[in-house]
């Protein structure tokens, strides 16, 4: 059975593209184009290729040529720019290809930015970091804000959305404790009143239906609607596993980048403080395979305090004490040889006794 990846999925509906990534509504308008007129953005949402991956597909490509086309878009110089299919314009130069086949679309620089984000976060194995990144600055064109914005933005909206969680759970146990209450009263037997005490309840319930239906957060709104349609992850688990990764140190994101290192190693690994010692273990991790109980069995071992005056001095301590101890209760006393190494050390430690 074929496993299901990002590249095997369509683009959701509810991210608005102007762009059938599948191919399938567009390979009748494609045409050939030299591939010597197209260029690459100045601006690529995605900096690492697998060069396996990358391989894979110039062989395939060789033998079965281009299947889907590229999106391109017209640029000055009678240039046309790849918006998606940057890794097929990739194996086409490889392959010594001289044309290609595209699909023209006129679009402004951030709806292409915009178009390649997506392209590249549904139909290509990225990495975390370049995943993460990239959510981050498709949040950035959909809200109009800096990339720098986005995550103190979505701790806010965590913020906000837990006071109000809060908020509602002490409404539901003051009306909880206002109906057993009620319940406990005497019933009303004057008409007069029994009308007063309805236009009151009915009242009150408008109120409580006002208060409830509080204004929706417009920013919440555009950032639940990116999550939904990229159908990758909530909103909440990218700000709570995800962005935390782009704290590591950047020796650490550059293997993330590179695909050599998974995430849960590399956020071991990141505990290492000295940037020298760092980068050697992370090579002889990455070298070795080490599994991620291995990695921590022997960032534990570095961290043993062997290297602290004080605790040096009580592990000499612990360890004459140990020998002593061991000393007595064996039978070298009976070998002379071993016995006259014994009364030299002896007589070490007793001239190093007196000289202090």
């Amino acid at each position: 059975m074929r496993r299901t990846t990002k590249a095997s999925l369509p683009l959701k509906s509810k991210i608005e593209v102007p762009w059938d990534t599948t191919g399938a509504l567009n390979a009748d308008s494609a045409q050939s184009m030299p591939l010597d007129q197209i260029v690459l953005p100045p601006l690529q949402p995605r900096r690492y290729f697998d060069p396996e991956a990358l391989k894979q597909l110039t062989e395939s490509i060789k033998q079965h040529g281009i299947l889907q086309p590229l999106l391109v878009r017209p640029v000055d110089g009678g240039k046309h720019e790849v918006v998606a299919g940057e890794r097929r314009y990739r194996a086409a130069q490889e392959n010594e290809l001289k044309e290609v086949p595209v699909v023209i679309r006129e679009l402004d620089d951030n709806a292409a930015f915009q178009l390649a984000l997506i392209e590249n976060l549904l139909r290509e194995d990225l990495n975390p970091v370049e995943e993460t990144e990239g959510i981050l600055q498709l949040l950035s064109l959909k809200l109009g804000r800096s990339v720098e914005e986005i995550p103190p933005l979505l701790r806010r909206l965590q913020h906000e959305r837990k006071e109000a969680a809060s908020s509602s759970n002490n409404v539901i146990g003051k009306q909880e404790a206002a109906s057993d209450n009620a319940d406990q009263d005497d019933v009303v037997k004057d008409e007069s009143e029994n009308l007063d005490v309805s236009n009151n309840v009915i009242g009150k319930d408008e109120n409580d239906e006002q208060q409830g239906s509080l204004p929706v957060n417009p920013d919440l709104k555009i950032v639940e609607e990116v999550f939904d349609g990229l159908g990758l992850m909530t909103w909440e688990s990218f700000a709570n596993n995800r962005l935390p990764l782009l704290n590591l140190p950047e020796d650490i994101l550059d293997a993330l980048r590179e695909g050599s290192l998974e995430y849960t190693k590399a956020r071991a690994i990141a505990q290492i403080p000295k940037l020298n010692e760092r980068v050697e273990f992370l090579e002889q991790a990455i070298a070795n395979n080490w599994s991620l109980s291995e990695i921590r069995q022997r960032i534990s071992e570095k961290k043993s305090p062997d290297s602290n005056p004080n605790t040096e001095s009580n592990n000499y301590k612990e360890r004459f004490t140990a020998a002593t101890t061991k000393l007595r209760k064996s039978r070298i006393w009976s070998d002379p040889k071993k016995r006259k190494q014994i009364e030299k050390l002896l007589a070490q430690l007793e001239t190093l006794t007196k000289v202090e």
